[in-house]
């Protein structure tokens, strides 16, 4: 039996995500566990990383969980070398460099910055003014690399909808890295990826069928 790693540090929708990843993990030799156990998270062969709220207190309360070093040392000092990791929401902002929110250090996986949405004035196409947090249903487009998407869109349409809640989103310093991109007033990576990690800006376990199968295929997956 192996084992999915949800990372408990007290800042993500722990309840929902285990609830769909355990969902998809039915019939399959996965046993979902949350965890705020720095063993349980380094000897897990898969780790999930959720997140929510402010990015200045999620790397705090990881840090001072003492599962910061955990979830480096599960996802390689080089991210080839690791083992599969997903992040949700803040859990992907705090894959990157660093954020403009509290100018906050990140983990540093994946190179990149975390941008605040500046959309004072601008207007949506229905003629509405765009809303910070940007909130709701919003349109995935995949981004194709070496002649194919990333292989956790399989069986997903490019296009297709998930929900959002979020007012700062990522910039990778890589185009190579983007897997996704969304349009709110700017388009920004909706989904991110280098080697063995994978993260999206969105709530898969918020997001019905295609977020389900997305959690299935990161159970699927064998980068």
């Amino acid at each position: 039996m192996k084992t999915v790693a949800i990372v408990d540090y007290g800042m993500g929708n722990l309840r929902s995500v285990s609830q769909a990843v355990q969902h998809v993990a039915k019939g399959l030799p996965w046993r979902v566990v949350v965890t705020s156990d720095a063993k349980q998270v380094r000897e897990a062969d898969r780790i999930v990383l959720p997140g929510q709220g402010a990015m200045p207190d999620c790397m705090r309360e990881l840090r001072d969980s003492g599962l910061q070093d955990a979830v480096l040392q599960a996802a390689g000092a080089q991210a080839r070398d690791g083992k599969p990791l997903f992040g949700v929401c803040v859990g992907m902002q705090m894959l990157l460099d660093r954020s403009e929110e509290g100018e906050t250090q990140g983990l540093a996986l994946i190179a990149g910055d975390v941008r605040r949405f500046q959309l004072d004035g601008q207007i949506q196409p229905d003629g509405s003014r765009y809303k910070v947090p940007h909130m709701g249903w919003n349109t995935v487009h995949q981004v194709v690399h070496d002649g194919r998407p990333h292989p956790l869109w399989a069986g997903i349409a490019d296009g297709a909808a998930f929900y959002f809640v979020h007012s700062f989103y990522a910039q990778p310093s890589e185009g190579r890295n983007t897997a996704g991109r969304t349009e709110y007033g700017v388009t920004f990576a909706s989904a991110i990826a280098r080697d063995t990690i994978f993260a999206t800006q969105f709530h898969p376990e918020k997001s019905a069928a295609a977020g389900l199968v997305l959690y299935r295929n990161f159970l699927d997956w064998r980068p």
